[in-house]
């Protein structure tokens, strides 16, 4: 059997996990509850555990949180390992680990027109930098550099930048928040958690991120409204960080949040508060915005990276 290698997108929620071969495309792909799980460790040997054949000779892994050295910690879960120890107990040849969204965005180039859905208008200029941002258990987000060969991807704790108010609504959800968390950082409000936040904020109401956005699918009044609101937020954010980094590449919006409200962008206020920058609303509105609609883009970038160690075994 040809050697394969192990990927997982590790999220604060979900996991995502397959394996690939040397074309990095990723089969035997499950998604996997957190909660089901003490750790990591425990998780991954499930898996491999399950596999028939040879088992996978190295592994790649994205994970929700900042990669400093050997010792890795999940942002938004508890979970932290040595890559060291994990390999060594693994039997892997070579383990490889990334943050998330640097992973995911090492998958954009991968991606197709089906994979996207435009939100605007604009044009992307070639060369210039990509910003990739997206909200899921957190807000990730990740910046690609285009190179005179390939590319070079930037990792980023943006999720935990302040978040500060424009608007008397605004104000008035982050003044609850102060109340509440202490120092409001972006992610408290854009992300799965943020939306819940926001919305029992807006109506008194306590729901499931999932429940919310499938409300405002359906068109139900206040759940939209709380969704335009998030939206606008992001939006605003993302005109910030494309302002900080010149993306005239694009921006790209990830995340499972992201993608379940792809339905929403259109008739919301996202694009006019990305645009809402002066001086440089004209500036901003010649960038090219995405919603990446893939189910499982992570896997698609870490197979890359996977692709690439077993090239090198």
């Amino acid at each position: 059997m040809a050697p394969t290698v192990l990927l997982a997108d590790i999220g604060g929620t979900t996991t995502r996990i397959a394996r690939a071969g040397v074309d990095g495309v990723p089969f035997d792909i499950r998604l996997e509850a957190n909660d089901s799980y003490g750790s990591i460790e425990d998780l991954l040997k499930t898996y491999l555990d399950s596999l028939g054949g040879e088992p996978p000779r190295c592994a790649a892994l994205a994970v929700a949180g900042p990669i400093d050295g050997d010792a890795v910690r999940l942002t938004n879960r508890p979970w932290r390992f040595s890559t060291a120890a994990l390999a060594q107990e693994l039997s892997f040849l070579r383990l490889t680990v990334l943050n998330d969204f640097e992973a995911f965005a090492h998958g954009l180039p991968l991606l197709t027109r089906d994979d996207l859905m435009e939100v605007g208008t604009g044009r992307a200029v070639a060369g210039a930098p990509m910003l990739l941002s997206g909200p899921g258990t957190g807000l990730g987000t990740a910046l690609i550099l285009p190179r005179e060969e390939g590319y070079e991807v930037l990792a980023s704790e943006a999720g935990h930048m302040r978040l500060g108010a424009v608007t008397t609504d605004e104000a008035r959800i982050v003044a609850h928040l102060v109340r509440d968390l202490g120092p409001v950082s972006v992610e408290h409000v854009l992300s799965g958690p943020g939306l819940v936040r926001l919305h029992r904020i807006l109506s008194g109401e306590q729901q499931s991120s999932h429940a919310i956005i499938k409300a405002a699918l359906d068109g139900q009044r206040q759940e939209k409204e709380s969704c335009h609101i998030f939206l606008r937020l992001l939006g605003r954010v993302l005109g910030d960080l494309a302002l900080a980094f010149d993306a005239k590449g694009g921006i790209y919006v990830g995340g499972g949040i992201g993608r379940a409200m792809a339905p929403l962008f259109a008739e919301s206020p996202f694009r006019a508060a990305f645009e809402e920058h002066p001086p440089y609303l004209d500036r901003l509105s010649l960038m090219p915005i995405h919603v990446v609609t893939h189910a499982t883009p992570g896997l698609i970038g870490i197979g890359e990276i996977g692709r690439r160690l077993l090239v090198d075994i």
